[in-house]
C-alpha cells in the first residue's frame, strides 16, 4: 500500500482557499485538509492552491494535509436511479452507497465528430414553451427568471411532463423547502425510478456547488452513452454556481472581470453546457438550467455569457394583465425549434406560432398607445383582448396541454378575435382550422 505524503506548512489561508508547497500534485486532485475535503485549483511551480469545500474555519498553518491522488469521482450504474446525493455523490436519502464503475467527474466534452444534429422533439407540456420555443433533445437552454418567480416549480413541471428516459436534477443553493418540494413531488408522482438528484442546500458550504453540475453530467453521460437513453439534466441555480466561482477566484486574489465574476466565467459555463449532445447511437443529453437575474438585469455577466453559449433562452416574467408568470414570447428563443416544428408537430405549427406572436406584438403596441393617451382602434381593442386570453390560456407556465390541443386552442383564440385576412396564415390551414 502506497504511503501518502503529509504536509503541515499551510499559508495564505482565506475563507475558501489555502496554499502550500508540495511535489507530484495534479490539477483538480483531491486532498484532505484536516478533516475537510479540498481540491487543487492552481499550481505554480511547487506552490499549490486548494479550494476547501467546507470552508477553512478551524484550519491552521500546521493542519495536516494529505493528497488523495485522484480527482472527484462518481460511481455510475443503474443503482443511481431514484436516489438523492450530495455534492460528493454520497447518499442523503438514507439509502446504501451505490455500486458501479468509478468515473472521474468533469471530463472533456464530447468530440463534435461523435455528435449528431439534434432532431428529436422534447414536449414539456408547458404550452408557452412547446408552441413558441419548442425544445429538441441534445439542446442546451436556460430559464432566465427573477429570484421571486416560481422557476423551481416550472423545472419540476418539466421533469414530470418531459418525455425522457432519465431526469437528473442538479440543485445548487436550494433552500430546505425547495429540496423537500422536489423530493416529495417526485415521490408522490411515482416517477422516482427515472429521477436522480444531486443536491447542495443553503446549509451546505457554497463552494460545494461547484461539484454539482459535473456530478449531474457524469451520471447523464453514463445513461446517454452507455445505455443510449435520452437524459434531461435540470440545473438550478447557475447564478449561485457562478457566485461560488467568484468566491474562490476572489480568495485567490485573481483580478475580477465584469460584475465581480472571474475572467474564466465563459469557459467555466461552456464546459458545462457543451456536454449537451445528440449521440449517433440514439442517446442524448439535454440541459435546461435556471439563471436568476439581479433586478431583471439580462446584461449581467452571468446571463450575458450564458446567452453566447446556449441555443436560446426561456424568459419568465409576471404578466400584470393576468397576474400569472408567463414564458415571454418576445424575449424567449429556441434556436433549434425549426428542426422539429411542422415536421414532428402538426404542419400548421410554424404559421400558428408566427401569427400568435405578431398579434401579441400588436397588442403590446396598442397598450403603449393607451398608456400615452392615444385613442385605440377597434382592432387595437381586439388585439388587447386576444393578448389577455393568449397569456391566460397558452403562455402561462401552469398551462398543461399536449401539442394538438395547444394548437387547437390557439386557433380558437384566432377565431374569437380576428378575421381570416388579419391572421396572415396560408388558406390551406385557415380553411381547415379557423371556425368563423
Amino acid at each position: 500500500m502506497e504511503l501518502k505524503k503529509h504536509y503541515t506548512n499551510l499559508k495564505n489561508i482565506t475563507k475558501a482557499t489555502c496554499t502550500l508547497e508540495a511535489d507530484g500534485v495534479g490539477n483538480e486532485e483531491l486532498a484532505m485538509v484536516g478533516n475537510k475535503l479540498a481540491q487543487v485549483v492552481k499550481i505554480i511551480g511547487k506552490e499549490v492552491t486548494l479550494q476547501v469545500f467546507g470552508g477553512t474555519e478551524g484550519i491552521f498553518t500546521d493542519t495536516k494535509t494529505v493528497f488523495l491522488g485522484k480527482a472527484p469521482t462518481l460511481k455510475v450504474g443503474e443503482e443511481l436511479a431514484g436516489r438523492f446525493f450530495n455534492a460528493y455523490g454520497e447518499p442523503i436519502d438514507n439509502g446504501p452507497a451505490p455500486m458501479g464503475n468509478e468515473v472521474e467527474i468533469g471530463g472533456p466534452t464530447v468530440n463534435p465528430v461523435r455528435r449528431k444534429q439534434p432532431f428529436q422533439l422534447i414536449a414539456t407540456g408547458i404550452a408557452g414553451i412547446d408552441l413558441n420555443n419548442t425544445l429538441v433533445a441534445g439542446q442546451k437552454i436556460p430559464f432566465f427568471a427573477d429570484p421571486d418567480q416560481p422557476y423551481n416549480e416550472v423545472m419540476a413541471t418539466v421533469a414530470l411532463r418531459a418525455k425522457a428516459d432519465k431526469i437528473i436534477l442538479g440543485g445548487m443553493g436550494l433552500t430546505n423547502d425547495d429540496y423537500l418540494f422536489f423530493k416529495h413531488l417526485f415521490e408522490d408522482q411515482g416517477v422516482l425510478d427515472k429521477i436522480i438528484c444531486f443536491i447542495n442546500t443553503t446549509e451546505n458550504p457554497p463552494v460545494e456547488r461547484l461539484l454539482i453540475p459535473d456530478m449531474s453530467l457524469t451520471a447523464a453521460e453514463y445513461f446517454a452513452v452507455e445505455k443510449n437513453e435520452n437524459v434531461l439534466v435540470l440545473l438550478t441555480d447557475m447564478t449561485l454556481y457562478a457566485d461560488a466561482l467568484s468566491i474562490v477566484s476572489n480568495r485567490m486574489d485573481q483580478i475580477p472581470s465584469k460584475d465581480s465574476m472571474p475572467g474564466s466565467l465563459y469557459s467555466d459555463l461552456a464546459k458545462i453546457y457543451e456536454k449537451a449532445a445528440q449521440f449517433p447511437n440514439g442517446g442524448s443529453i439535454t440541459i435546461i438550467a435556471v439563471t436568476t437575474l439581479s433586478e431583471g438585469d439580462i446584461t449581467h455577466a452571468i446571463p450575458d455569457n450564458t446567452g453566447y453559449i446556449t441555443e436560446g433562452q426561456l424568459f419568465l416574467r409576471k404578466d400584470s394583465d393576468v397576474g400569472k408568470v408567463i414564458v415571454d414570447p418576445f424575449r424567449s428563443l429556441s434556436r433549434l425549434k425549426q428542426l422539429v416544428i411542422g415536421k414532428q408537430t402538426r404542419k400548421d405549427h410554424p404559421q400558428v406560432m408566427n401569427a400568435a406572436i405578431r398579434l401579441f406584438a400588436d397588442a403590446a403596441n396598442a397598450k403603449t398607445k393607451l398608456e400615452n393617451g392615444f385613442d385605440l382602434t377597434e382592432y387595437d381593442q381586439r388585439a388587447l383582448n386576444f393578448a389577455k386570453d393568449y397569456s391566460e390560456n397558452i403562455l402561462a407556465v401552469d398551462v398543461n396541454l399536449d401539442n394538438e390541443t395547444m394548437l387547437d386552442k390557439t386557433w380558437e383564440l384566432f377565431s374569437k378575435f380576428f378575421k381570416e385576412e388579419e391572421l396572415g396564415i396560408k388558406q390551406e390551414f385557415t380553411s381547415k382550422y379557423l371556425k368563423q
